[in-house]
């Protein structure tokens, strides 16, 4: 894309963007590694292509960087489960306990948290934490799993993603009836029912190693279709099954080619947050990518 070198922008994209959108980013992965990717990037312009929230860690972890969501109307639906007035509450309700908040939720409610994690982390996240108190906002999916991976009862926010949620046992197991061969993979904020079913629990990230490592060849995939795209074309000799057409996450989709055309050319959409937000937020996202 001229625009982009013109512009000398560095585009990220999350994992379930559209297909086309993935194939001009400079760099394309999970929450984790975006933020990763976010704090070390030298260009002055970034292009979101994911959600608000993403955009917001992007912009919290590299502040001297102008980071631009091509679709300001690309939101969270599971981010806006919570909000600063509802953390506030469960934290008086449970004073001495840590806050462990998953990075799908808005810079202020990251900024009241003690350390975040994404999918891929989470478990290591609250193992660490060892006997303390544990508050888990906002999927109460994932922080199910994590309770039944480390052992650790914790306190869970009634959160959860849509797409993820839409995928029911019925589906798994119509599934695997289509492709008897096939393993099955399924994310962790997936309801538990489906997580009892499936040969792996996985972030994206993880999925793409898992698929490249594994003898299998063909793979059922829970989780949003746009995985698909990466899975297929790092292992092109490999099937994948998307568990349900129906995993899509519309505030992804919103991002098209134009859309990030236009807000490089007009360098519209700015994503800021306000400085003391974005001093306590930092501190919580830097703990988790030092984990």
């Amino acid at each position: 894309m001229e625009l982009k070198k013109e512009a000398k922008a560095t585009i990220l994209a999350h994992n379930y963007q559209r297909k086309e959108v993935q194939e001009v980013a400079d760099f394309v992965g999970d929450s984790l590694e975006l933020s990763r990717k976010a704090s070390t990037v030298k260009a002055k312009l970034i292009v979101f292509c994911g959600v608000r929230f993403m955009a917001e860690t992007a912009a919290v972890v590299n502040p001297k960087a102008t980071v631009l969501l091509p679709d300001p109307c690309a939101g969270c639906p599971l981010a806006d489960t919570i909000d600063e007035d509802s953390l506030s509450e469960l934290k008086k309700e449970h004073p001495r306990a840590k806050v462990v908040c998953y990075v799908n939720s808005s810079a202020a409610v990251k900024a009241m948290s003690d350390v975040c994690c994404t999918s891929a982390n989470a478990v290591d996240v609250v193992r660490r934490l060892r006997d303390e108190e544990v508050i888990f906002i906002p999927d109460e999916n994932l922080g199910r799993y994590v309770s039944s991976a480390t052992g650790k009862e914790m306190v869970l926010y009634p959160g959860f993603c849509p797409p993820h949620m839409m995928l029911k046992p019925e589906m798994v197991l119509a599934a695997k009836e289509r492709h008897p061969g096939a393993e099955t993979m399924v994310h962790p904020e997936c309801r538990s029912e489906v997580v009892d079913l499936a040969d792996a629990v996985l972030s994206t990230s993880q999925m793409l190693r898992y698929a490249k490592e594994s003898a299998a060849r063909e793979f059922i995939v829970g989780t949003e279709v746009g995985l698909i795209h990466r899975l297929e074309k790092e292992n092109p000799s490999k099937s994948f099954y998307p568990a349900s057409k129906l995993l899509v996450c519309r505030d992804m989709k919103l991002t098209t080619l134009e859309k990030v055309a236009e807000c490089i050319e007009g360098q519209k959409h700015a994503v800021e947050v306000p400085g003391d937000v974005r001093a306590r937020a930092a501190r919580a996202i830097e703990k988790m990518l030092v984990e």
